[in-house]
């Protein structure tokens, strides 16, 4: 695939304070790959910020779109899509401010959707040590517990459905339509989970182009340090993966399967505590307050009339 093959393709990313990531990850392969439109959607966080994100969007030639509120990552990524689309673009790739692609590694993703038009393609993503951070994961129905797809021998049965990470995606025009983008219900965290879902509830696919690579950096739009594995995460990370887990049941899970992840509620909570370390607590009781209140909304939490019924999916992970 040669570059003039990029007319079609934007790469829209949700910017939170991330103008230097903005500058590490996305200036090379908007420099690299001719033809390719950028859009940048600020979600405001300070005029300073903003500043310095409409400066690096006019200096590199990207599309800059300013949201006076924080629409968090999925009402972002709508909006992104929707100036995309506007600008007559029919294939998008999803990429996190933290996360880096070469352009020849998108080109392997353009191709494959382009082939496949219904199906979302996720790259194997890396850490920036080399080692696997993603490539695919499967979602226990019975319990809501995510694993990584490599794992399927360690649980031996069990109803299972795919989903792939939205640090780094690609969808055509059509299957995006057809799904109606992320749902504005969760703000940060599950969307893409529920993206996945609603793939495979639209006759699609979702898939790992096991030969292509992104990396990512986790963690690094919520600050220095906080992307390593057993280090403390901030209070939005708690409180989302707890909140949103339930907020994903409610909206998608027969009765049945709503039940038992809400019987599980309190050891599914402690298991996204955990993921930052117990020496955070001798510190700061935040984790605590973040995972309590997260587990109220999302007990609480009532779904709109666009909740989806569960089915059983398919994928080519």
């Amino acid at each position: 695939m040669t570059d003039s093959n990029f007319a079609s393709l934007a790469v829209v990313v949700v910017n939170f304070g991330s103008a230097v990531l903005l500058e590490e990850n996305l200036q090379p392969l908007s420099r690299s790959a001719p033809g390719l439109q950028i859009v940048v959607v600020d979600n405001f966080t300070d005029a300073a910020e903003q500043a310095r994100v409409s400066a690096l969007a006019e200096r590199e030639g990207w599309q800059y779109v300013l949201s006076p509120t924080n629409l968090g990552f999925g009402g972002g990524m709508n909006l992104g899509v929707a100036r995309a689309q506007q600008n007559g673009r029919i294939h998008f790739l999803l990429l996190n401010p933290d996360a880096a692609i070469p352009a020849d590694q998108v080109a392997r993703l353009l191709e494959a959707v382009a082939l496949h038009p219904l199906t979302l393609v996720s790259p194997r993503i890396l850490r920036p040590d080399g080692t696997v951070w993603f490539d695919g994961s499967d979602l226990y129905l019975e319990d809501g517990r995510v694993r990584a797809t490599r794992k399927r021998a360690d649980r031996s049965g069990g109803r299972t459905t795919p989903w792939l990470s939205g640090a780094c995606l690609m969808i055509s025009d059509d299957l995006w339509r057809r799904v109606g983008g992320f749902s504005d219900d969760y703000f940060l965290y599950w969307e893409d989970v529920e993206l996945s879902h609603r793939v495979l509830l639209a006759g699609g696919e979702v898939r790992v182009c096991a030969d292509a690579y992104a990396t990512h950096a986790q963690g690094g739009t919520q600050g220095v340090g906080q992307h390593s594995a057993g280090q403390a995460k901030s209070y939005s990370y708690y409180y989302y993966n707890v909140r949103n887990r339930l907020v994903y049941a409610a909206r998608n899970l027969t009765d049945d399967d709503r039940r038992r992840w809400r019987r599980r509620s309190v050891p599914a909570a402690w298991e996204v505590i955990s993921r930052g370390g117990r020496r955070q607590l001798l510190t700061s009781v935040q984790p605590l307050v973040a995972a309590a209140r997260g587990l109220r909304d999302g007990l609480a939490y009532r779904p709109a009339s666009d909740a989806l019924p569960t089915t059983a999916g398919t994928s080519t992970v």
